[in-house]
């Protein structure tokens, strides 16, 4: 593969920020830029159940901020057990919950607390977000609207957006798209997509075992790569790391490279050696 920072020459961090960082019980695709010390990384996520595991994933190489991040308003927090990743800042729809299987026991909250919020654009010790990762259970829109200003120099993130809302008031994908369309971002691909049973039909005797139904996906979008002149030379170099490192998007990685070389950033040739190196492009 070919080796981005000494191409760049690199001397910059890739200023990552994971909110609602519990969910790490599978290996973030950004891990291996904070791994090798080109990315550092910021977790957020009031609920302390969950900060020995996120000690143990990411040793030193992280700062855990106990803040919740929504709006700057005092909120009710809907406690779940801590392994359902259900834990949210808008109440349970369960009308919605019950629609699936395994769901409904979802519905009514083990412990109601009242908390104080915060919004992302007043987080002082937060200076820049390049990579942004959100999995907070139906915040995601709000939290967006209250820290556009944090997000003017990110050039990618990854969300998790809702098919069928799980809780009330929730937006859905289309709701989170076209903010994201509206601020400059475009869907670059889909990490996953999670399918789940409608009830009282299950599948193999397995009530976790998807049909058809659509239920939630994590996608990544990107800042518009059609419109590179209003990159900065730093922004492309961040870009074109995580879509090497973290989403094997060679072919976007090229787009990034090439525009690197026109504007005398990078050599002339940085295509090629990509394309020594991936034959099926």
């Amino acid at each position: 593969m070919v080796d981005l920072l000494k191409l760049f020459g690199w001397d910059d961090i890739v200023n990552v920020t994971d909110i609602g960082a519990s969910a790490i019980a599978e290996e973030p695709i950004y891990k291996g830029l904070v791994d090798c010390g080109c990315g550092h990384l910021s977790a957020f996520d009031g609920d302390s159940r969950h900060y020995d595991r996120m000690h143990e994933v990411f040793k030193g190489s992280v700062r855990i901020f106990d803040q919740f991040v929504f709006d700057g308003s005092e909120q009710t927090l809907y406690m779940a057990s801590p392994e359902s990743g259900m834990t949210s800042l808008l109440k349970p729809d369960s009308s919605n919950l019950n629609f699936f299987n395994f769901f409904g026991r979802f519905a009514d909250a083990i412990a109601e607390e009242k908390i104080q919020t915060v919004s992302l654009d007043d987080i002082e010790e937060l200076e820049q977000i390049d990579f942004l990762k959100m999995d907070v259970q139906g915040a995601e829109l709000t939290i967006l609207k209250n820290g556009a200003k944090k997000l003017e120099s990110c050039v990618a993130m990854q969300l998790e957006v809702s098919w069928i809302t799980l809780y009330e008031g929730q937006p859905s994908f289309g709701d989170i798209d076209v903010w994201m369309r509206e601020h400059g971002f475009m869907p670059h691909s889909f990490l996953a997509t999670k399918h789940w049973g409608i009830a009282p039909t299950v599948f193999n005797n397995n009530v976790k075992k998807g049909g058809n139904q659509l239920l939630e996906s994590d996608i990544v979008y990107v800042k518009d790569p059609t419109n590179l002149e209003l990159f900065t030379d730093a922004q492309l170099k961040k870009l074109a790391l995580i879509t090497n490192n973290c989403l094997a998007s060679h072919d976007l990685t090229i787009h990034l490279l090439l525009e690197l070389a026109r504007r005398g950033v990078v050599s002339a040739n940085p295509h090629e050696l990509f394309l020594k190196n991936f034959n099926q492009l």
